[in-house]
């Protein structure tokens, strides 16, 4: 029975490598310079998601019922909606605080790169020197208890076909969340590098990246729209 609930751990770090939970935290991550703030945003994500799957899936053993699947759909087409959603999010938000770099000579020769944003800042957000003061990550949160109702179903079944009781049921599900947060967690420490350093070096790959990752989210989460609602 351990091995079966050790199991349910290393699974849990697996689905947190599903397309759309990479897609969504990286577009929650695409505007953070700090390797610690993205990384707390992925553990956020991870709570939120096992707090969902907890609840709906643990009510289902109790109550011997499983979850229609009338009521899944049309969860993971919110899902979708979400992904199409945040996806455009980060182009717009790219869109807005587009930099310029003008070439300014003055008189005597001597001349100076000016950086221009149009959101009205002289200089690019990642480059200025500030600090700012983050509370709890109520988004990433939201984003994750989305993603534990829309995949509460299918881990339902994948416990009761591993476990012999609910107590274990429980355990194995709780167990299976803890995993979605430390995968989730390490995998936004590797999505925070080449965020971070293209941020405060090279911002033209800064806004590359950024770029595909709005792009991906909206391909992903129109594919699970479409996946839900005409298959």
């Amino acid at each position: 029975m351990f091995g079966v609930l050790g199991l349910g751990l290393l699974l849990g770090m697996q689905h947190a490598l599903e397309a759309d939970h990479i897609a969504a935290v990286s577009s929650i991550a695409a505007r953070r310079n700090g390797i610690g703030d993205i990384v707390k945003h992925g553990l956020t994500w991870g709570m939120g998601h096992t707090l969902t799957l907890f609840a709906f899936a643990g009510a289902a053993i109790l109550l011997g019922h499983a979850i229609p699947e009338h009521v899944t759909r049309p969860l993971e087409a919110a899902v979708g909606i979400m992904l199409v959603g945040l996806g455009l999010n980060v182009l717009w938000r790219l869109w807005r605080d587009r930099v310029h770099f003008h070439s300014h000579s003055h008189g005597g020769g001597r001349s100076h790169i000016h950086a221009h944003s149009h959101s009205g800042d002289t200089t690019p957000h990642a480059l200025s020197v500030h600090a700012h003061e983050h509370g709890f990550r109520w988004r990433s949160l939201a984003v994750g208890l989305m993603h534990g109702m829309a995949g509460s179903a299918a881990l339902l079944v994948l416990a009761i076909s591993q476990v012999s009781s609910s107590v274990y049921g429980l355990i194995y599900i709780l167990l299976f969340g803890v995993g979605s947060m430390l995968g989730m967690g390490m995998l936004s420490a590797a999505i925070a590098v080449p965020l971070v350093v293209s941020a405060h070096a090279l911002t033209w790959a800064n806004a590359a990246l950024q770029i595909a990752v709005g792009v991906v989210t909206i391909a992903i989460g129109s594919s699970t729209i479409y996946a839900t609602t005409f298959s």
